[in-house]
């Protein structure tokens, strides 16, 4: 099982090893995607978490015994390749590299399983080929 989720937390629990104890005690393979803690010590962290259904739902029983509040990340980047202009700006933005210029056929291309929604190529694109949606998902 992978799934993506997004984990808010309060000062208290940033300072906890949630990630070491998710990988050790749940044999969960843990991607932090994106993260942000402010001056308070309070944030939240998107994390792709992938491991066997039983051990991944322990894993989110445990985030939620903590006080962790656990939702399935609900935004996605989209690129409309009917829209782009293949001017290559966004590939220089995209951290990833989910945005890609091919430098033979100077094409860009979007691959949505490296985006970690960043939210970085939407303003740089002149024609507003990406955007962001929301998504609808199934409970955690």
């Amino acid at each position: 099982m992978k799934n993506r989720v997004v984990c808010y937390f309060s000062a208290a629990q940033s300072e906890q090893p949630i990630i070491y104890q998710l990988i050790k005690d749940y044999d969960l393979v843990v991607n932090i995607l994106k993260a942000d803690i402010n001056p308070q010590k309070e944030g939240y962290l998107v994390v792709e978490l992938e491991g066997k259904r039983e051990k991944y739902k322990s894993g989110v029983e445990y985030l939620k015994s903590l006080g962790i509040h656990v939702e399935p990340l609900s935004e996605t980047v989209v690129w409309s390749e009917e829209i782009c202009i293949q001017c290559g700006a966004c590939p220089s933005f995209c951290p990833t590299q989910a945005l890609d210029l091919d430098r033979e056929t100077m094409m860009v291309s979007f691959d949505n399983s490296k985006c970690v929604i960043c939210g970085m190529c939407l303003d740089c694109c002149p024609t507003r080929a990406i955007k962001l949606y929301f998504e609808v998902r199934e409970a955690v």
